[in-house]
C-alpha cells in the first residue's frame, strides 16, 4: 500500500500487521447482554455497579465473566471457550443465576430484548469509563440513544486465511439471524413498525453496521490502518461491524442479533452460527469457494429482516431469487443437521423450530401488548417471565 502526500508531506505508510490468535476450530463463546428492570414498574434501573461490586470475589477481584457495559442498566455475561453450544449456554445460564442472587433481594429482574419497550435515553446513566465518555462525546444524540442489547457469538477459526472468506459468506445469512432474534419492536414507548429497531439504531454509530467487502486478511489490516491513521478508531475493537474478525481471540464474532429473551433461543441461534461457520470452513478445505451475495442484496436483506422479521421475503441467490425467511430457515436446519450432529449441537439447532412455531420475541411482545390494552409494563413483565421460565414448547 503506497503512501499519499498532502502538500508534499508523506502520510499513511504500510499497514501494521494484525496477528490472529491461535484458536481451535469451531469452538464457541457467547456474550449475552441483560437489562436490569424494576420488578414492579418495569422501569430500567441503573444498578450495574452495585451488582458488579457484590459479585466481586473474597479478594476483591472482579467477576471473571460478568462485566458492565455502556449504560449502568446493563450487565454482560461472557462465557468461556467451549467445544459445544450446550456448554457455552450452560455457562452463561449459570451466570444469570449469579446475577439473580444479587438482584432478586433488590426487587430487580434481568431481561433481554433488543430494546426496552418504554425506557427513555435521558433517564439512563452512562458507565464511568473513559472509552464510554469518549464514545458519547463523539456520537452525541445517537450515542445516548444506544439503549440496545444484543448477543455476540464467537466461533473459533484455526486458519487466519479463512476469516475473510467466511465473514463474506456469513453476510448472506444476516437476514436469517436478524429475523430469528428480532426483539425490538418498541422504542421509547412507540411501536416502531419494525421487528428490529435496534438494527436501524445501531448502524448509526461510526464503524457500525454491515462490513465493507474485503478480499483477504491484508485488506482487513489496511482497513484498520486507515481508520487508526485518521483517528476514527484507536484499535480494531472499535470496529463495530455486524460481523467482524476478533483477532485477540482467534474468532469470527457475529454481532448482528438482537438480544434474545430465552435460553432456548440463545442456544438455537448460537448453533446456527456455529454450523454455518463450520460448513463454510469445510467448503474451503474442499477447495470450493464460499458462496457470497452482491452487497446491495445483503443490505436490502438486512433492512427487510429488520422491518418484517419472520414475515420477510429475502433474496437468497445472486440471481435475485427470493424466498420467505421462515422457509429458508427450515431448509437450513435440514441442510446443516449433519454438521450440527458432528458438532454436538443438533438439539440446539432443532430449537429453531420453537422460534418458528411460537414466534420471535418481537411477535410475542406485540401479542402481549395487544392483549393488555397496549401496556408496555406488561411487555416487560412477560420478558422477565420468559427469561426465568424459558420458551415452553
Amino acid at each position: 500500500m503506497s503512501s499519499q502526500t498532502v502538500d508534499g508531506d508523506p502520510v499513511g505508510g504500510e499497514p501494521v500487521r494484525i496477528d490472529f490468535a491461535r484458536s481451535e476450530r469451531s469452538t464457541v463463546g457467547i456474550e449475552w447482554e441483560l437489562a436490569l428492570v424494576d420488578r414492579e414498574t418495569g422501569d430500567l434501573v441503573s444498578i450495574a455497579d452495585e451488582v458488579l461490586e457484590a459479585l466481586k470475589g473474597p479478594d476483591g477481584a472482579p467477576h471473571p465473566h460478568i462485566t458492565g457495559e455502556l449504560l449502568l442498566n446493563t450487565v454482560e455475561l461472557v462465557s468461556g471457550v467451549h467445544q459445544t453450544v450446550a456448554g457455552a449456554v450452560a455457562d452463561v445460564a449459570g451466570q444469570v443465576a449469579e446475577v439473580r442472587a444479587i438482584t432478586d433481594p433488590r426487587g430487580v429482574d434481568p431481561i433481554c430484548s433488543g430494546s426496552h419497550p418504554f425506557g427513555q435515553w435521558f433517564d439512563q446513566q452512562v458507565t464511568d469509563k473513559e472509552r464510554y465518555h469518549k464514545l458519547i462525546d463523539r456520537t452525541q444524540w445517537w450515542g445516548r440513544n444506544m439503549m440496545i442489547w444484543g448477543i455476540h457469538v464467537h466461533v473459533g477459526i484455526e486458519d487466519r486465511d479463512k476469516v475473510i472468506p467466511i465473514l463474506n459468506g456469513l453476510l448472506s445469512f444476516v437476514p436469517h439471524l436478524q429475523a430469528l432474534s428480532a426483539s425490538s419492536p418498541f422504542w421509547a414507548g412507540v411501536n416502531t413498525g419494525y421487528a428490529s429497531n435496534r438494527a436501524q439504531m445501531f448502524q448509526q454509530l461510526p464503524t457500525a453496521g454491515l462490513p465493507w467487502r474485503l478480499e483477504d486478511w491484508a485488506g482487513w489490516e489496511a482497513y484498520v490502518h486507515d481508520l487508526t491513521l485518521t483517528g476514527i478508531i484507536e484499535d480494531a475493537t472499535e470496529v463495530r461491524w455486524d460481523i467482524r474478525p476478533s483477532p485477540r481471540w482467534g474468532t469470527i464474532e457475529v454481532r448482528a442479533c438482537d438480544g434474545v429473551s430465552t435460553v432456548e433461543e440463545l442456544g438455537a441461534i448460537a448453533a446456527l452460527i456455529q454450523c454455518l461457520v463450520e460448513w463454510m470452513s469445510s467448503e474451503i478445505d474442499a477447495g470450493r469457494p464460499v458462496p457470497t451475495m452482491q452487497p446491495w442484496f445483503v443490505r436490502e436483506n438486512k433492512w427487510r429482516a429488520a422491518r418484517y422479521g419472520l414475515a420477510a421475503e429475502i433474496i437468497v441467490g445472486s440471481n435475485g431469487s427470493q424466498r420467505m425467511v421462515t422457509d429458508e430457515v427450515r431448509r437450513l436446519v435440514e441442510v446443516l443437521s449433519p454438521t450440527a450432529e458432528r458438532l454436538g449441537c443438533l438439539p440446539e439447532l432443532l430449537q429453531l423450530h420453537l422460534i418458528l412455531d411460537h414466534g420471535a420475541s418481537y411477535q410475542r411482545q406485540l401479542a402481549v401488548a395487544a392483549t393488555h390494552n397496549g401496556s408496555l409494563p406488561a411487555v416487560v413483565a412477560s420478558l422477565s417471565r420468559e427469561l426465568r421460565e424459558g420458551l415452553v414448547p
